[in-house]
Formats: C-alpha cells, sequence, structure tokens
C-alpha cells in the first residue's frame, strides 16, 4: 500500500475516499476486470476511523461489518474496536491489491470534453485527472456539524464537536453536557460517567428508539422486515423496546413516540443499540434534560429554560456529507447536499458518477458498503456489455430477432 502520493493517476475509474465503501468498491472493480484507482486525502487508509474516540466498538457482529471478499477476524471478537477495525481496512487493501494513491485530496469533480475520450476530470493539487467514470466514497460522514447556537462563541467552558472527543481521561472531576442522543452521545455519556467524571447530562430533543446491544437479531430484523408495511414495523419495534428496555421517564427520558421504522426513513436516524446508557440514566450517573438553546457567557440555556453551567459540552450532533463543493455544480444534489441517486444509480445528469456511503439503513452502513459495491461493479459490468453488442442495421436478421424476439429457425 503507498505511503506517498503518485503523479499518474489516470485509470478506467477513480475511487474518491479510502473508507469501507471506497475500499470495496474498487475490490469488485478490479474483480470485475475495472482498474481503478482510489484517492485518499490523507496519509493512511481508513482515517476517519482511525479519528474516532479511543473506546468506540462497531455495533454490528463481524458478520455484518466485513467487506466483499474478507472476513473480520475472530481475535476481534463479538464486538470489533476501532483500532481492530482500522486493521482490517489496512488488510482489505493490501488483500485486494488496491491502488491507493495518499496525500490526494479531490477538490472538483468537472465534466470532460467529450473530444478528451474522458467522461470526468477530477481535480486535484497536482492537476485533473481524466476518468471515464467516477465514485464517490467520502461518506455521509465528513463534516462535523456543529449547530450555529445563539451565543456559542461567548461560551466560556470548553466547547468542541465528538469527532474531537478521544477519550474520557481530560473530563474527570469535569461537569460535561453532551448533546446529543444518537449511538455517538449515549456512549459518550456513560463512557464519562463511568470514569470519573464530575457530573454528566445528556441533553435530548427527541427521546431515542433505544435496543439491547446484546445480539445481531435486530439488524437481521431490519432485512426481514423491510417488505412489512411501514406502520406494523414500527408498532412492532416499539412493543420490543418496552418487553427489552425499562421504562425511564422518571428519570428525564421519556419512551418515544415514534417508531425506529419511520424515524430511519424520516431522518436517516437509527436506534440507540444499548452499550450501558440505560443502566447509567437509571442510577443517575447520566441525566437526560432538555435540547439546548442557546449560550450566555457561561450558561447553557436549555428549551425548558434551564440554565447550566457545564466545564465542558460535547456536541454528538451528526456530520454533513459536504459535497457541493465537489460536485455542487453537477445538478446531482438534493437541497440538504445529498446525492439523488445512490449505489448503483445514475442521476441522468451525470451517466457515470457514482455515490457509496450516503444512506445509513437500519440493515447496518458497513453491510450496506458490500451492497452498494456490488451494485456499482454490475451496473459497470452492464455498461461494458452493452458496449460491445453491434448496433443492429434495418434488415438484418439479428435485428430482427432482437426487435422481434428468437429468430425463427
Amino acid at each position: 500500500m503507498p505511503t506517498t502520493p503518485q503523479r499518474d493517476v489516470s485509470a478506467p475509474a477513480i475511487v474518491i475516499g479510502a473508507g469501507p465503501h471506497g475500499l470495496a468498491v474498487a475490490a469488485l472493480l478490479r474483480r470485475s476486470g475495472v482498474p481503478a484507482v482510489i484517492l485518499e486525502r490523507s496519509d493512511r487508509v481508513g482515517a476517519s476511523w482511525a479519528q474516532r474516540y479511543d473506546h468506540l466498538r462497531l455495533h454490528t457482529t463481524p458478520g455484518t461489518s466485513k467487506l466483499p471478499g474478507l472476513p473480520v477476524p475472530r481475535q476481534a471478537g463479538p464486538w470489533v474496536s476501532r483500532d481492530d477495525y482500522v486493521r482490517y481496512l489496512e488488510r482489505y487493501a493490501d488483500h485486494h491489491r488496491l491502488d491507493i494513491r495518499v496525500h490526494t485530496p479531490v477538490r472538483r469533480i468537472e465534466r470532460s470534453d467529450p473530444a478528451s475520450g474522458a467522461r470526468w476530470r477530477v481535480r486535484t493539487p497536482d492537476g485533473a485527472v481524466p476518468t471515464g467514470a467516477v465514485v464517490v466514497a467520502t461518506g455521509r460522514c465528513h463534516i462535523p456539524n456543529l449547530p450555529r447556537w445563539p451565543g456559542s462563541s461567548t461560551f466560556t467552558g470548553t466547547l468542541l464537536h465528538s469527532a474531537h472527543y478521544r477519550s474520557p481521561a481530560p473530563y474527570r472531576g469535569q461537569d460535561v453536557l453532551v448533546v446529543g442522543a444518537g449511538n455517538s452521545g449515549t456512549e459518550i455519556a456513560s463512557v464519562l460517567a463511568g470514569a470519573g467524571a464530575g457530573r454528566v447530562r445528556i441533553a435530548v430533543r427527541t427521546p431515542p428508539n433505544i435496543l439491547p446491544r446484546s445480539s445481531a437479531r435486530w439488524h437481521a430484523a431490519g432485512r426481514l422486515t423491510d417488505v412489512l408495511p411501514l406502520a406494523w414495523r414500527d408498532r412492532t419495534s416499539l412493543l420490543t423496546q418496552r418487553l427489552s428496555v425499562p421504562d425511564l421517564t422518571s428519570r428525564g427520558l421519556p419512551r418515544p413516540r415514534t417508531g425506529l421504522y419511520t424515524r430511519n426513513a424520516r431522518e436517516g436516524v437509527n436506534p440507540v443499540l444499548d452499550h450501558g446508557f440505560v443502566d447509567a440514566v437509571r442510577s443517575g450517573r447520566v441525566e437526560p434534560v432538555a435540547a439546548v438553546q442557546a449560550f450566555e457567557g457561561p450558561e447553557v440555556v436549555l428549551a425548558d429554560g434551564t440554565r447550566l453551567r457545564p466545564d465542558t459540552v460535547i456536541a454528538a450532533t451528526g456530520y454533513r456529507p459536504g459535497l457541493h463543493d465537489l460536485v455542487g455544480s453537477l445538478g446531482v444534489l438534493d437541497e440538504a447536499g445529498r446525492p439523488l441517486a445512490v449505489g448503483g444509480q445514475n442521476h441522468p445528469a451525470a451517466p457515470r458518477l457514482y455515490f457509496a456511503g450516503f444512506t445509513n439503513p437500519l440493515t447496518g452502513v458497513l453491510r450496506q458498503a458490500g451492497v452498494e459495491a456490488r451494485a456499482i461493479a454490475h451496473a459497470f459490468r452492464h455498461e461494458r456489455t452493452r458496449a460491445t453488442v453491434p448496433t443492429p442495421r434495418p434488415g438484418d436478421r439479428t435485428a430482427d430477432a432482437l426487435d422481434n424476439g428468437p429468430a425463427p429457425g
């Protein structure tokens, strides 16, 4: 695997991003006979994973976290750690002998002059790279999303996004407010509470759907029930939560009213898989509070009027895909900046421009990496097959057969 950039990066396909989705796409394209070059802005494979907090563990089992063509080692255990997964990604790149050019950020994707023989030009600091197809695999969690709370610039404590949180050690003895009750926020809050933080509160806008993280059956259920009506799946999920998760209403965290399937469909939000958060709330070690509304000097103002004075605020408020600079001029994004076509589908305005890693299905993001990679590889094969079929001429027996079915024997 290269550790320095290389200038000659022309290839039939360019994949942008050396995370799980980019690696899976490049591996399956290579298996299909399509040479692909991966352009990675950082200095390594899986850089965004390597930068996550130290105690991160996958919420999917090894069987649903593996990429096509290589299993996750059994030694990684049932819940794979951050470091083990990064090592797996590095091994995956080596195993499939992928061509990865590090230190090569992509600034913009442009349509190419048809006379050049290339469909696209990929702009890098070293110049434009011509190519027949581009796969954008930078992912939905690309740029930390820090809300523009009124007065946040006046806050005299420490305000950081969860992307910059690494471990609980610096927060021992501190009063910490975690904002956001998704998987990252609830995990950070429970770990802080168990590692010596003086007081831990979590600001909740919408009560999360919480499920036990005791087995892989929740992701399997997402696959098995996908064909059932949404309302039925929601009712079943809410009943499951009532049976498996204690009522935390008295602790300030009421049960959700919206089923997890509807929330995923509307907002792309997945349920919280419990890793100690429920016990931390029941014991009072983590205190749910209202959503953050504003900052005023040393104080955080909540939606119910409560004022807090935390030492540190950690915003687990998600990410943005950050695609506007890259493809914003091509007409392929919706109003929220997300791709209008993903996986093996193309937007009509941009043939052979693919996007991988921009969905958040209940069946698991890492499993989806394989699903989308297979779809993109299939689209390439279909395009290549179509290009090799000769154009029939009127009156030709082959033309008649194509138009009217098999020719008589």
